[in-house]
């Protein structure tokens, strides 16, 4: 595994998704029960309920897979302030063409989201691969799934703080 495979989170946001997967882990015999309760029900080509109860149980053995590999990878602690953006910062930028009107995001994981009520972008995005290790004032560029060449400026930036 390469430090770029890893994910970064607050211990809150780790917490959080342990107790999700325990959750999710606890409710497959409820799943199960429910699947064969609605297979005695007959016709399995017309049994709208037993397709229903699969579809569920793929959908959470597909959400226990993402969190068992997130949580394998992830660098839970705090952020640690240097002179460059990393992934766990608060990141202030504001766009070349529209200097009045800054935005600040934190460049992290999705998953710690729910944790916050800022914006989060992820390091793999254009814009997170562009200011990643950037500084304070530096002007960066990256390419929109636009196709537009964007430009931003990095206006101040801190480490998370949860």
């Amino acid at each position: 595994m390469s430090t770029t495979d890893a994910t970064w989170l607050s211990q809150d946001a780790y917490d959080k998704l342990q107790a999700e997967l325990a959750e999710l882990i606890a409710a497959r015999p409820a799943m199960a029960a429910e699947i064969n309760a609605r297979r005695e029900e007959g016709d399995l080509k017309e049994n709208g309920g037993y397709h229903a109860a699969r579809e569920e149980q793929g959908k959470a053995e597909a959400r226990i897979r993402q969190l068992q590999e997130l949580l394998r990878v992830a660098k839970v602690g705090e952020a640690k302030t240097t002179d460059r953006i990393t992934v766990g910062t608060v990141v202030t930028i504001y766009f070349d063409d529209d200097s009045e009107d800054t935005e600040t995001f934190l460049l992290g994981s999705r998953e710690i989201a729910a944790t916050t009520d800022l914006t989060v972008y992820s390091p793999e995005s254009a814009l997170g691969q562009a200011i990643l290790g950037a500084r304070n004032g530096q002007t960066v560029t990256y390419t929109a799934p636009s196709g537009a060449d964007i430009k931003v400026t990095i206006v101040s930036f801190q480490p998370f703080g949860g």
